[in-house]
């Protein structure tokens, strides 16, 4: 230490220990010892004086920005005080420290320049450090006496800097810092650079060559370990301060992180926190650093039981996470926050934490595991059940959310709910009556039942309103789901005023006071409360019967694809499967009123209950106009006008079968049952599809079938006729007025059933009935059933017509039937016709017409008849089928018992009278068989006769399809079965080719025939009247085609104003209707 440092002595004298006599006496005696010059007299006063008016409550406030007011320090020194300490320090600044450290400066600067500066002396001082070079290197160097000239120097630096001459104090910093490098002092050599980028700094003149400075000294001090440790610190702030003080907040968030790394957990802490505040000055802010360094500062907080402080840290990041899809470390940061609010032992807040990480899909099994069971774990600390709203498991899909409630309309089955409403309606628009709508004069309103039914949903009591809504589990481990139920409300017919519309009593519920909050805290809070009291309320109401369902929800599952390798790098996707689980609940209301269904409740784990909102989730806050209309529709979707109890009818149909072949004929059984007191009657029933389904007699249930079909049993029945009319959209039956069905009765009736054309059909039967001695707003009700046919090809048959040599009026026909079919066989049993114009014969003696009566699966065989003719009639001459005659012949041997069919009387004539009602017919007519050498395209012309069998005008439309190419399609020739099996005896047979000389043909995905022309084609015809329309196919191969592919589409406009338009002048359509194409079969040799 250099015994030469300025030395002052101060005595300090409190008035209230003495005189100051004595003080005086005492400082005479240290201005002897010490000198006079060097000794002073300081007195305070540290005792409340009454009398002292002249003082300060707190006189270090406008100097002190860290005192606080209510420390009121020094409050008893005076303003004499006060000014003597203000004189002391002032003497002591400039009359003794400031010129000695002139003073200094002047002997060291003298010293410095003699022994170090200029060339001389640094020849000099390099040679006498040349040998150091093999010194070793030691992190703390040689020892420096005070007397040294590298001591000397650096006082020299410190003093310059103290007063403020940088460029003094750097010249001898750089000279020092050298000496110190050759010497390998590296503490030292870090000491200069450190002050050397100070310098820099306050010259403000090289911002690199500060930096250089403050790096090599911080990395300087790295090297020394734990000896450098503080001296890190101190330069890491030094330099940060110099970063923010010109702005640069992103290189100080750096080095903040640097010496955070070199700290303890408690100092690594509050230096993250420090470099957040700095990403978040940066210009542009740096929101995800702020974020991510505020999390490790969080953590820092936690390892140093400062857990307070690690929460106000994670809550601050929040704020950048919460905006943006960053799902993992949002996790982590609401997941570590419920835990140490957990510890703290706010259990509330700790699971509103938690609960937001419950649905974390994107997590891992293990981590998901982790989640349940601590959110368990704090539940259960809780000590009670915990209610939440919203509650992310399971997940509700709310586009799932159907309701099936049954009014006036009622379901036979599911199947029949999920048909559209709009079909329902087009067909029972025949058969059930309008609403009354009339006025007496334009002053009176609308009947205030239609308008009430209009704008709410009606439900009868004893009936269960269903809910249908898919639930998820979004985790990969099942939960446990118990107590799934609904919320309702049911406001008796007493509490309900008449004038209270529907909505306004939904609105009670759904505008209760939501406005009045902006929080989205504060809504959920209320909407829990809500769905508190409506629970409350359920489970203690004996007005409805709720329905309680538990299930597990099995865990999601994980497929990874490997689509493929790109530079032999893989490219791999992952999908997650989530499985929905279809939940339906019921309620039933017992009473009269209105019913609200207000949202759901489950218990998760047995342990959490939790609530959702319907209504909350169809309501959007958007602005007032659609907010209210947006509400006021959800709020009519979930309330219900519950009437008292009325009849009500289940049906099903037995025997009905779920696949059939094409053209095959069955009886089935329609079960209507009446479980209600009361009959019902009037009953009716409409079918869509009266050429697959129609309706028997009663007398059909007593005999047997098939051999009811016979002719000589077909007799009795051939007179009784069924009240039937055709309508525009199906057939309309309308059971016997005697029939009625009493109260807990069943009720049968014979239906046919003959399947159609290949392909799905959907049969749609709705049975209309009304009530007797039930006084209630609803007079009549409607049973709808749906039931789905998948009919299956069985037989395909071609004819071919020749003129007799022999006689004018005959014709040979030749008829091809092929079994379609991969199993089933067929018998034949008989051919029958039907018209007044043609008559059929067998051509054999014995007056048969195949020469097998079974067709096994997959082979073909001809028949030969005879066609006569018996009258001349036009395409306009159609008359009914009961008025038509029919000619049969049997297919069987001669020796057969078995009676013939009678195809004029029902249910066979019932279907063709149905096929005869369609109002537009149609015929494909051309050539059958062509011959052609294929060096071009093969252009082939064709005629479709249209004919308009109503009174009213057909628009109609023809829509062709082109076949779709395959590779692998039969097209053309192709071979039923093996040649041999065949019973077949054919000319084009001998023309069997496998390959075609046609150059198309060879190429794989070129159709063998396109539609020519136009694909559409829209014509209008008369009432009564017919048409031709042309058509033309180009063929490129040889071979047999079905020309099928095409739909005929018609629409009848009425004309009963002779215009064909209603008042609004909008055409009046009567009837719509679309049909396939009928099968036609062109056969293309190959000419040589």
């Amino acid at each position: 230490m250099d015994p030469m440092i300025l030395k002052h002595y101060m005595l300090i004298h409190d008035n209230r220990d003495g005189s100051l006599e004595k003080a005086m006496s005492i400082l005479t005696q240290m201005r002897t010892t010490f000198g006079s010059s060097e000794c002073r007299l300081l007195c305070v006063n540290s005792a409340q004086d009454g009398g002292l008016t002249d003082r300060q409550e707190n006189p270090w406030i406008p100097y002190e920005n860290y005192v606080l007011s209510n420390q009121n320090l020094g409050r008893f020194l005076n303003n004499d005080d006060l000014n003597e300490m203000k004189d002391l320090m002032h003497d002591l600044s400039s009359k003794h420290i400031i010129p000695h450290m002139e003073q200094k400066i002047r002997v060291l600067n003298q010293q410095v320049s003699a022994t170090r500066k200029g060339f001389r002396n640094q020849i000099k001082n390099l040679w006498w450090r040349k040998g150091k070079d093999d010194m070793p290197d030691v992190p703390t160097g040689p020892m420096y006496t005070f007397s040294s000239i590298e001591s000397q120097i650096r006082v020299l630096g410190d003093y310059a800097f103290m007063l403020r001459d940088y460029e003094l104090a750097l010249s001898n910093y750089r000279l020092l810092s050298t000496d110190y490098k050759l010497d390998k002092s590296w503490k030292r050599y870090a000491g200069a650079q450190e002050m050397m980028g100070l310098t820099y700094f306050m010259l403000d003149q090289s911002k690199k060559d500060a930096e250089y400075c403050m790096e090599s000294a911080f990395t300087t001090y790295l090297k020394l370990g734990s000896s450098g440790q503080q001296n890190v610190t101190r330069c890491g702030l030094w330099w940060t301060e110099m970063l923010k003080a010109r702005e640069q907040y992103k290189e100080a968030a750096g080095v903040y992180f640097r010496i955070s790394n070199e700290e303890p957990s408690l100092q690594a802490a509050v230096l993250l926190e420090q470099a957040s505040y700095c990403y978040l000055m940066s210009s542009p802010p740096m929101f995800r650093k702020y974020g991510f360094h505020l999390v490790l500062a969080g953590n820092r907080y936690y390892i140093s039981d400062q857990r307070k402080h690690a929460i106000r840290a994670h809550r601050s990041a929040l704020s950048v996470y919460k905006e943006n899809t960053w799902n993992y470390i949002n996790d982590h940061v609401h997941f570590h926050i419920g835990k140490w609010y957990a510890f703290l032992g706010l259990f509330d807040v700790a699971i509103q934490h938690i609960l937001k990480v419950l649905a974390c899909s994107h997590q891992s099994i293990a981590t998901q595991e982790l989640f349940l069971r601590d959110f368990f774990q704090i539940v259960q600390k809780l000590g009670r059940t915990f209610e939440v709203f919203r509650l992310q498991l399971p997940v509700i899909n709310m586009s799932s959310l159907k309701i099936i409630f049954e009014d006036h309309r009622t379901y036979a089955s599911s199947a029949a709910v999920n048909v559209k409403e709009s079909l329902w309606h087009s067909l029972e628009e025949d058969m059930v009556p309008s609403m009354p709508t009339m006025r007496i004069n334009w002053l009176e309103s609308d009947p205030k039942d239609t308008k009430k039914q209009k704008n709410s949903n009606v439900c009868v009591a004893g009936e269960a309103i269903k809910v249908n809504i898919e639930v998820r589990n979004p985790l990969k481990i099942s939960i446990l789901v118990s107590s799934f139920s609904l919320l309702c409300h049911l406001y008796p017919v007493a509490e309900v005023m008449e004038s209270v519309c529907l909505a306004e009593v939904g609105d009670q519920y759904d505008n209760g006071g939501i406005g009045k909050f902006s929080m989205p805290g504060a809504q959920n809070d209320l909407e829990l409360k809500k769905m508190k009291n409506s629970w409350e309320l359920s489970s203690s109401s004996s007005s409805f019967v709720l329905s309680e369902v538990n299930f597990t929800l099995v865990a999601c599952e994980t497929t990874v694809y490997c689509l493929g390798y790109i530079e032999n790098c893989a490219c791999i996707l992952i999908c997650f499967v989530i499985y929905g689980y279809k939940v339906q609940l019921t309620v039933a209301p017992k009473v009269e009123g209105i019913l609200k269904i207000v949202g759901v409740r489950w218990k998760l784990s047995g342990s959490v209950v939790g609530f959702f909102n319907f209504d909350s989730n169809l309501v959007k806050n958007k602005t007032r106009k659609r907010r209210k209309r947006t509400m006021q529709a959800a709020g009519n979707g979930l309330n219900f006008t519950v009437i008292k109890s009325l009849p009500k009818l289940e049906g099903c149909i037995h025997q009905l079968p779920i696949k059939a072949y094409a053209g095959e004929l069955r009886r089935v059984v329609l079960e209507l049952t009446n479980q209600s007191e009361f009959p019902v009657k009037n009953m009716k029933m409409m079918i869509n599809h009266p050429r697959v389904l129609y309706p028997g007699t009663l007398k059909d249930m007593e005999t047997e079938f098939p051999s009811c079909l016979e002719k000589q049993k077909q007799c009795e029945q051939h007179n009784v006729q069924t009240n039937t009319s055709q309508v525009s959209n199906g057939l309309l039956f309308s059971f016997p007025e005697n029939v009625q069905i009493a109260g807990e009765r069943t009720f049968l009736w014979p239906l046919w059933l003959r399947a159609g054309d290949p392909g799905i059909t959907s049969l749609y039967i709705s049975i209309y009935y009304e009530m007797e001695s039930c006084s209630s707003d609803m007079r009549y009700r409607t049973l709808r059933i749906n039931y789905g046919l998948e009919v299956l090809p069985a037989l395909d048959m071609t004819v071919q017509i020749s003129p007799c040599p022999s006689r004018l009026s005959e014709f040979l026909v030749r008829m091809e039937i092929v079994n379609r079919t991969s199993s089933e066989c067929f018998r034949f049993h008989q051919l029958s016709s039907v018209g007044n114009q043609w008559e059929t014969s067998s051509l054999r003696s014995n007056g048969t017409v195949c020469p097998s009566q079974l067709l096994v699966a997959g082979q073909a065989q001809s028949c030969f008849f005879k066609l006569k003719s018996c009258s001349k009639s036009t395409f306009d001459d159609i008359t009914t089928f009961s008025e038509l005659q029919v000619s049969d012949v049997r297919l069987e041997s001669l020796g057969s018992n078995e009676g013939l069919f009678d195809v004029s009387c029902a249910p066979l004539a019932d279907f063709h009278n149905a096929a005869s009602k369609t109002p537009v017919w149609w015929i494909m007519d051309g050539p059958r068989v062509i011959n052609y050498n294929f060096s071009t395209s093969c252009d082939i012309k064709l005629r479709m006769k249209i004919h308009n069998s109503s009174d009213e005008i057909a628009f109609v439309r023809i829509n062709t399809f082109d076949p779709i190419p395959s590779s692998g399609s039969q097209e053309g020739w192709y071979n039923i079965s093996p040649l041999n099996d065949i019973k077949v005896t054919s000319d084009v047979l001998g023309t069997l080719s496998t390959k075609s000389s046609s150059p198309l043909s060879s190429i794989d995905g070129v159709s063998p025939y396109i539609w020519v022309a136009s694909s559409s084609t829209r014509v209008e015809i008369d009432p009564k009247s017919s048409t031709e329309v042309p058509l033309q196919i180009c063929l490129f191969s040889p071979g047999t085609y079905n020309l099928s592919n095409y739909t005929v589409h018609w629409n009848l406009r009425g004309t009963n104003n002779n215009s064909g338009f209603i008042e609004d002048g909008r055409r009046q359509i009567s009837g719509t209707g679309i049909r396939p194409g009928h099968p036609y079969y062109l056969t293309v040799l190959q000419s040589p």
